[in-house]
């Protein structure tokens, strides 16, 4: 579940990212007085005796207003980046004589990463093999074709053969090049599939399989003696020097999001945040969990960072709104919803206190954020409101008859 972040601060002052955090609950006693059957409405407002005011340590002070921008909090996952993320298959059916390598190794382009054996590849390598020998035989006899052709040039120019003779010999050797362009063709048709099949550097019907980048052994799923299928997943490999940051944004957030922004994010192993860009936002919602799928790329730290973490993900942005920022003690619940007390005083030492309901946004530091319900201004009680909370409580509570 995602969670409500907002930024706050004094006028003149720079916007910051907040962690939320659970309103401050009451004590047990408190919780159970307030839920206990019979208690009457409490009341807007009540008076302290100066006596109370200085046992109970209550002060308070005007409200200055600052500003706060909504943020968010959402879960996300570090997983490979998938543009430089090769999975390895079976081209062909076969059973799996050697696998060379384990996860985390690190492998380099062409280093071979696993050996397959193959009818599918001994039939490869034996068409390689018949397109060569068909070739050199279709050369050899374009060449006494030529040969040919040029000594019935010769002897046409003697008289000594007729012209037939000799346009007979131009057709042969005409004939014998394209036979030859032919298998061509047909030799490089074979060296192509058997090069598919990592066929092409083997004669005894094995398939080697080699690593097509620099990278690290993300997964094998190969198991030498295995027999497999062509497309059976054998070999991951990934560039681990940098990694996709995805999250599934609900969609009261999907307004925060904006391709090329930056984020900020944790995760559990290290106390450390990490810096991410936006890359990609999803075409729509998720229509069945109503979230919008954000990516973003992020640097692996020289391998710091590994794909599989969980991650919290912080994102701000919207409009600003005049906020209030109190004392974390300034805001108590009150029939489960947080109230602030302003303050009256009536000149004779007593103080009348109103309470007032007010939504709250995030907190940091033991200082909260209130969004709505005071103004500049406002004397709001600081310290001590637990006692003034404790008086409209005992004011609820049912008279008692004698």
């Amino acid at each position: 579940m995602a969670a409500v972040l907002l930024t706050t601060g004094c006028s003149g002052t720079a916007d910051k990212t907040e962690e939320q955090t659970p309103a401050k609950k009451d004590t047990a006693g408190a919780s159970a007085m307030a839920d206990m059957p019979g208690m009457g409405k409490t009341p807007d407002t009540v008076t302290l005796t100066a006596a109370q005011i200085e046992h109970g340590k209550v002060s308070w002070e005007p409200v200055t207003m600052g500003s706060a921008s909504q943020a968010a909090s959402v879960p996300g996952e570090l997983t490979t980046d998938e543009d430089r993320t090769v999975r390895l298959g079976a081209p062909a059916q076969g059973r799996v004589l050697s696998v060379n390598v384990n996860p985390g190794d690190r492998v380099h382009r062409g280093d071979p990463l696993v050996v397959l054996q193959s009818t599918d590849a001994g039939a490869a390598q034996s068409d390689v093999a018949k397109a060569a020998a068909s070739l050199s035989s279709r050369r050899a006899q374009a060449a006494y074709a030529r040969a040919a052709r040029d000594r019935a040039e010769r002897l046409l120019a003697l008289k000594a053969i007729p012209r037939q003779d000799y346009d007979r010999a131009i057709a042969d050797d005409q004939l014998a090049q394209s036979e030859v362009q032919q298998s061509e063709a047909e030799l490089r048709r074979a060296r192509t599939l058997a090069s598919q099949l990592g066929a092409d550097t083997s004669s005894n019907g094995s398939i080697v399989l080699r690593s097509p980048q620099d990278g690290v052994i993300l997964s094998r799923s190969a198991v030498p003696g295995a027999v497999v299928a062509p497309g059976t997943p054998l070999i991951v490999v990934t560039d681990a020097s940098r990694l996709w940051l995805v999250v599934n944004a609900p969609e009261q957030f999907a307004g925060l999001f904006r391709t090329g922004a930056p984020l900020r994010f944790a995760v559990p192993a290290y106390p450390d945040s990490f810096s991410a860009r936006i890359t990609a936002l999803g075409a729509g919602l998720d229509p069945e969990t109503r979230t919008l799928q954000v990516r973003g790329s992020v640097d692996a730290r020289g391998g710091l960072l590994k794909p599989g973490m969980l991650a919290t993900v912080a994102v701000s942005g919207g409009r600003s709104t005049p906020a209030a920022s109190l004392p974390d003690d300034a805001v108590q619940l009150i029939q489960g919803k947080p109230n602030v007390f302003i303050a009256a005083p009536d000149g004779k030492g007593g103080v009348r206190f109103t309470r007032r309901e007010v939504e709250v946004g995030s907190r940091r530091d033991g200082r909260v954020t209130v969004l709505r319900g005071v103004a500049a201004g406002d004397v709001v009680v600081t310290a001590g409101a637990f006692a003034v909370k404790a008086q409209f409580q005992k004011a609820a509570m049912p008279k008692m008859e004698m």
